[in-house]
């Protein structure tokens, strides 16, 4: 995508569409309100014959309006004069890409981002905007037969500002929300490929694939057997009833000399039956999305890469298949970690916990700033946060606070969840160092506390996204969460933000 900057009018802009807003109570944005001067009155009637409506998220394009020079006018609704806020911007520019992809329409100019938005500048207006769009135009057709539809053909993005001294800020906000849509979209891709083809030799590929012809990034794959040398005993205990060989996947992008990395830790289970506590049937499809923490990892260093941070990142995706079969691990068996620790296995479906305390481990040859896991780890955060906000748990208060702001900014949320001696407490094992499950109670924070007993020394947060990595329903698919979130950590970090 290509992007611009103008201080010219909305109605002087030759473009194939031109974006506006309009309030409750029929006041007009400032966009509309030029619109409506030099097209006489044609917004202005249009609100009041009700075919344009000022509900936060409904657009109405029109065309042939006298006056100006572009081609449509997408009016979108901005709700309350004074309340519009950054989360209200997103939505009204969602919603305008979304009428506008259905037209034929190569160039754009936002004029939203002259309306004031509160507690944002034009470095996010832009950034929101390009992520937006991204989302919006994102399609997944890998694996439909036949001849796929034309996506839309816009290539140009022009941003409106109200002087030249915003141009840089607002190129800046579109540069990184280019990047991190870039990531979002491969995030979503590798979540919505069906297991039989995303597998974990595919995740290796696809990161080495990225690797390719960039020389800040490089990465290598372990086999089993070299994780069975490492003595990765409890990750090589999921893939033990799998044909399918599992892959430890390190990625690392030299953007920064020789500071300390921040470590992305990613759940790869690219097929999770439960594994001999199998999982009920109905909706078991949807268990192709537990690699989304990997797939989230590896579109964050992807994303970090194409905006070329300078930064130092470090992604590790232990990744496997959990299947039932003779070979499978049993509910009772005792495993050892490479951290020494052994952990007693009483359900094979609290697997995801496995691979990650054996990757936890390995990452401390890193010597990380920070290490952060993400997983799609427990049903019990998607009972506690539902499909909103990403669970954010820490053994550092000033990290948790970072990733909770860093969700904010990005307007891609999180809420923290506890840790504790009280819930570590329900891990206790007769027969061994621990159990992988704490009971009933608690169970998103007592799987947090689990990965806790293997990050002592290193500064932690554990992000549960089983509620936010992917949708269900009529719009099933991957979400990309959370791409945005973790990347406005490291824009934050290497201090590239204005």
């Amino acid at each position: 995508m290509e992007y611009f900057t103008t201080t010219s009018k909305a109605s002087r802009r030759a473009v194939d569409c031109v974006i506006v807003g309009a309030y409750e109570r029929g006041k007009l944005g400032t966009g509309a309100q030029d619109i409506d001067d030099a097209s006489k009155g044609e917004i202005r009637k249009r609100v009041k014959t009700g075919d344009i409506s000022s509900a936060v998220g409904r657009c109405t394009i029109l065309t042939n309006v006298p006056g100006i020079k572009a081609d449509r006018v997408a009016v979108v609704g901005l709700g309350k004069s004074g309340k519009f806020s950054a989360t209200e911007y997103k939505k009204a520019i969602t919603a305008a890409a979304q009428a506008i992809s259905q037209t034929k329409a190569k160039s754009v100019l936002n004029c939203l981002t002259l309306e004031p938005v509160a507690d944002t500048d034009p470095y996010y207006l832009a950034r929101h905007t390009a992520e937006a769009v991204g989302d919006v135009l994102y399609r997944f057709t890998q694996m439909k037969s036949g001849r796929k539809k034309k996506g839309s053909p816009l290539k140009s993005i022009g941003f409106a500002i109200a002087k030249r001294g915003d141009a840089a800020k607002t190129m800046l906000g579109a540069e990184h929300g280019d990047g991190i849509a870039a990531g979002v979209s491969l995030a979503k891709e590798l979540g919505n490929l069906p297991a039989n083809v995303c597998t974990p030799s595919y995740l290796a590929r696809t990161a080495k694939k990225l690797a390719a012809g960039n020389g800040k990034l490089t990465t290598k794959v372990l086999s089993e057997t070299e994780m069975k040398r490492l003595g990765m005993g409890s990750l090589l205990s999921v893939t033990a009833g799998s044909a399918e060989p599992a892959k430890l996947i390190v990625m690392h992008y030299k953007g920064a000399g020789s500071e300390k990395p921040v470590v992305l830790v990613g759940k790869g289970v690219t097929f999770d039956t439960g594994g001999i506590s199998l999982k009920p049937g109905p909706n078991m499809d949807e268990m192709k999305f537990d690699m989304c923490g990997a797939a989230s990892v590896i579109g964050t260093i992807a994303a970090v890469a194409k905006m070329k941070l300078p930064i130092n990142l470090n992604v590790v995706v232990p990744a496997v298949e959990n299947m039932p079969s003779s070979t499978a691990t049993k509910p009772g068996d005792i495993v050892k970690s490479m951290s020494g620790q052994t952990i007693e296995v009483l359900n094979t479906d609290a697997e995801g916990r496995l691979i990650l305390c054996d990757a936890l481990t390995y990452s401390r040859r890193f010597k990380p700033a920070a290490i952060i896991d993400v997983a799609t780890l427990t049903g019990a955060c998607v009972v506690a946060l539902g499909a909103h906000r990403t669970g954010i748990m820490s053994n550092n208060d000033a990290l948790r606070e970072e990733i909770f702001a860093a969700g904010e900014a990005a307007e891609d949320r999180g809420w923290p969840l506890p840790l504790g001696d009280e819930y570590t407490a329900q891990l206790k094992s007769n027969f061994a160092d621990m159990a992988n499950i704490g009971g009933p109670g608690g169970g998103a924070v007592t799987a947090g506390c689990f990965l806790g007993k293997f990050t002592d020394g290193m500064n932690w947060a554990h992000l549960d996204i089983a509620g936010t990595a992917w949708k269900s329903g009529a719009k099933k698919g991957a979400s990309g969460r959370p791409v945005p979130m973790l990347s406005q950590v490291l824009l934050a970090r290497c201090g590239v933000l204005p």
